[in-house]
């Protein structure tokens, strides 16, 4: 099967730069573009560490954008108290990018990319959908000329990690939320919420164990920059051991039949200081008609072991990555 076309809208922090090496190193799917909002780390950062994890992966010829620097009404909060200073666990290791940002705006390439490649392209969203709502804007039918959109986002069964509700993406720009939610269909448009990495995608001590067991620079980069998210869920969440929302996400889009429960819903998200960025989703009978599918369970077998096999191999210029500078 022929790997799949992606653009990645990005907030590059821990599980980010993990979701960035399952797209860019499994095999399955062909990184065309990464555009990058600010969220978990401001612009110049979440930039910064794409490059560095595209680096890691292998692919250092896929162009990065810089986008918006802050939501589309708000203040920006980043979520560095959960993913460090530097958004990859504050190690002091990472290498310097070998390449540099391009200078073409993210919502440009959003526009543009999937007017030249109609129906071909998928994207898959890790962040704050502020790029995603800009392109919208200028674009209202955007989403229908993707294959699909993937976007980590929300919590379905209402259980925050920022709020005692709210998922930080939804809740970091709930007003660009709202517009994509309003351009969506359930179709085209695809949540994975916190809620799914909460059950499905938590690395226990022996799954970080058997990571750094493999021995690899992919393994060790995906192991050590989840330093300080393994901190917080200590502390804050209580997991067995720090999850990974975005690669699942990511991984759901490269191999949707990980998929084992998903519902069609009507949904809508609170703007509200309460409740800000909680979904509100409409199961009545008389709700409207769905507007996005919610995954609700993947296989955790599943999404681990294309976690370890993608860690384990090379990257896909075919050098093993002790190989590439800076590695």
């Amino acid at each position: 099967m022929p790997a799949l076309p992606l653009i990645i809208d990005t907030d590059t922090g821990s599980d980010d730069a993990v979701a960035l090496l399952l797209a860019a190193a499994s095999g399955l799917g062909d990184v065309r573009v990464v555009t990058t909002v600010a969220g978990n780390v401001p612009l110049s950062a979440g930039t910064r560490n794409a490059l560095v994890s595209l680096q890691v992966a292998g692919r250092v010829d896929v162009p990065v954008h810089p986008g918006c620097e802050r939501p589309m009404t708000r203040t920006l909060s980043t979520a560095q108290h959960v993913h460090g200073q530097d958004g990859m666990g504050d190690t002091g290791l990472l290498p310097d990018p070998m390449r540099s940002a391009e200078p073409q705006h993210a919502v440009e390439v959003l526009l543009s990319y999937p007017r030249r490649h109609p129906g071909e392209l998928t994207l898959v969203t890790l962040g704050p959908l502020t790029n995603i709502a800009a392109a919208l804007v200028r674009d209202r039918d955007l989403l229908t000329r993707y294959r699909h959109v993937y976007c980590m986002a929300g919590a379905a069964d209402l259980s925050g990690n920022i709020t005692a509700t709210a998922e930080f993406n939804a809740w970091a720009d709930p007003e660009a939320a709202r517009v994509v939610l309003q351009a969506a269909r359930p179709d085209k448009v695809t949540w994975i919420g916190w809620d799914v990495s909460r059950r499905d995608a938590v690395m226990t001590a022996e799954d970080q164990s058997r990571l750094e067991r493999l021995g690899t620079p992919m393994a060790a980069f995906a192991h050590r920059v989840n330093r300080t998210v393994a901190d917080w869920a200590r502390d804050v969440t209580g997991l067995a051991g720090y999850d990974l929302p975005d690669p699942v996400a990511m991984a759901v889009a490269l191999r949707p039949k990980l998929i084992i429960e998903r519902e069609e819903a009507h949904v809508d998200i609170a703007l509200g200081d309460e409740t800000r960025g909680q979904l509100i989703i409409d199961r009545r009978r008389s709700a409207p008609p769905p507007n996005l599918t919610l995954v609700r369970r993947v296989s955790e077998a599943g999404f681990k072991d294309l976690l370890f096999t993608t860690c384990a191999g090379i990257g896909q210029s075919g050098r093993d990555l002790k190989d590439i500078p800076g590695v």
